[in-house]
């Protein structure tokens, strides 16, 4: 199976999209081109101490392998044994200003193959926000992108992967949200949204689908930053935004198949990490003031809600 086409889509909106965020931040993002002694590599573009982004990665990489992961197959035994490719790319960016969100792109696209069989093949991606001051404008926003992006692949099909992110993006051992979601998906083949087999898609169906998330990103993003980038703040902003910023951590760490993924894979350890942002606080049992601004993140912002 040939995945040129899908490489040289996903490297172009790698440049494309970093050209957007250094003309907002005014700031150049460093390149870093790296291989992987097991088979591939990829680039990385960084930010660190930008004017706007405090720290923030987008990631491309096209890795291969002869044995996939216990992570890959603990949910699909049938691949055990295949030569595998995957490639796609990744994104974290952390505002340095508490009241603009943070936010996670990713879109990707697996390929496993054993000699004298078809090919096995899914794409998978999404974007969510995390907000830590929310405005129900930004949610307005950001979720009706998202909607926008999905429109031309069915009528439910928005509404199955906003709920299926909302699922995700969930830290079971808080019981709590990531933030307010955006839209998930894995799996995507012949079977349609979620593998739903009665209503069979192409592959150029699923990867227009796949590229569509892509392309709507900074039209998600970037507006909600532009309007929220000049609000002042102070120690005790940034203090919930560190705190919050835990929550990130753990998820990643603990949680996120992607990450598990990639280093259980011989993936770049830098490049994986970069989704962890520099300043992080924990604190024991703390619980915001009732009716605060903090308290209202918990409130009418993380309990996942029909946005649009």
């Amino acid at each position: 199976m040939d995945t040129t086409t899908i490489r040289a889509y996903f490297t172009e909106l790698q440049e494309r999209i970093v050209a957007e965020l250094e003309t907002f931040d005014g700031t150049s993002f460093r390149r870093d081109e790296w291989a992987r002694p097991q088979g591939g590599g990829g680039i990385s573009r960084l930010i660190e101490g930008g004017n706007f982004f405090e720290r923030g990665g987008v990631n491309f990489s096209h890795v291969t392998g002869d044995a996939l992961p216990a992570s890959a197959t603990a949910h699909r035994p049938e691949l055990a044994g295949r030569r595998w490719e995957a490639l796609g790319v990744s994104l974290v960016m952390h505002p340095l200003n508490p009241y603009c969100p943070t936010t996670h792109l990713n879109v990707r696209c697996f390929v496993a193959t054993r000699e004298g069989e078809a090919p096995v093949w899914w794409f998978g991606g999404g974007m969510d926000l995390t907000p830590y001051y929310g405005v129900i404008e930004d949610a307005v926003h950001f979720h009706q992108t998202c909607k926008n992006a999905l429109a031309p692949f069915g009528a439910d099909t928005h509404a199955r992967y906003k709920q299926w992110c909302d699922e995700y993006f969930f830290l079971k051992h808080r019981n709590e949200p990531r933030g307010i979601g955006g839209i998930f998906f894995d799996d995507l083949n012949e079977g349609g949204p979620g593998g739903d087999t009665s209503t069979p898609w192409s592959f150029d169906r699923c990867f227009d689908l796949t590229q569509s998330v892509g392309d709507h990103f900074t039209a998600a993003y970037l507006p909600i930053c532009a309007r929220r980038r000049g609000i002042p703040y102070g120690e005790r902003e940034r203090d919930f935004q560190a705190y919050r910023r835990g929550r990130y951590v753990e998820f990643n760490l603990v949680w996120d198949r992607g990450t598990l993924f990639g280093l259980q894979s011989g993936g770049r350890t830098e490049a994986i990490l970069m989704s962890l942002p520099p300043v992080v606080k924990w604190r024991y049992d703390w619980h915001p003031e009732p009716d605060s601004a903090e308290d209202r993140l918990y409130t009418d912002f993380l309990p996942p809600r029909t946005w649009v």
